[in-house]
């Protein structure tokens, strides 16, 4: 990963309908691969290859951001999704589409794992914990390799995925919390034509550049000062230069947001 956006106060677009579509087509064809994956993961000696898992969650998918949302924002983000591949052809990769299969597997698992009186239809407590572990461990894994992955990383700050208590963000979301600490963490890696574009400007002057860096509620503490804060009227400026090339839109995004 590259850089990381914060992105708040995200207005409703003209053609919200038109967008939407073209993300649900990108959102479902994802969910198809998940899917499709899920189907070579059992084993000769009736067990289940976890590494094959963590590896294959998403075989093929090749995209420049991950957004990350609150599951109460799905549409949001697949509206995203698609004006970011319609307006400049950015493949977007949406964490929730993984979410869903993973309690697919998690109850694939229990059906044929985890009975303690299968007649009765009743679980057994300890090994259905034990499942559900393997999985979120295995799906916290892919996503970490996924971030890792894409070059940017958006973060939909609404309501729905942040409260504010004493100054203190708070999310109860488990994947936000795990996604957004591994964005802090995890390696920065600067793409070639970046580091050639560095290498140039610090070629034509003497000095270098700065960089800039009643359920159960159970709620983190979120640290998202690393992400660059950016809002619609970012976007907005962002879509009007009309690059339809995913590395040089990347890059005015980029030269915008430090301009902030």
């Amino acid at each position: 990963m590259y850089k990381g956006f914060k992105i708040e106060n995200i207005q409703r677009n003209n053609n919200q309908g038109y967008y939407l579509e073209k993300g649900q087509k990108l959102y479902d064809s994802y969910k198809n691969e998940v899917r499709s994956s899920l189907q070579s993961f059992s084993q000769r000696d009736n067990s289940l290859d976890g590494s094959k898992i963590i590896e294959s969650w998403f075989p093929e998918i090749d995209a420049h951001i991950f957004i990350s949302h609150s599951h109460k924002d799905e549409t949001l983000a697949i509206t995203l999704a698609g004006w970011l591949y319609e307006t400049f052809g950015i493949i977007s990769f949406i964490d929730s589409c993984v979410w869903g299969y993973a309690n697919d597997l998690i109850r694939l698992l229990d059906n044929e794992y985890s009975w303690l009186y299968k007649e009765q239809h009743i679980y057994s407590y300890e090994k259905v914990l034990n499942s559900t572990s393997h999985i979120h461990m295995m799906l916290s894994t892919a996503l970490s390799a996924m971030i890792d992955k894409t070059e940017c990383l958006f973060f939909l700050n609404t309501p729905n995925s942040l409260e504010s208590f004493d100054q203190i963000d708070k999310t109860e979301s488990q994947w936000i919390y795990s996604e957004i600490a591994v964005s802090q963490i995890i390696r920065t890696t600067i793409p070639d034509r970046i580091q050639e574009r560095i290498q140039l400007i610090e070629k034509s002057m003497s000095k270098g550049i700065a960089g800039i860096e009643s359920s159960l509620s159970i709620k983190y503490d979120l640290d998202s000062n690393h992400l660059t804060e950016i809002d619609y009227r970012t976007l907005n400026r962002w879509e009007v230069y009309n690059i339809h090339s995913p590395e040089m839109a990347l890059d005015k995004l980029y030269d915008i947001a430090l301009l902030r």
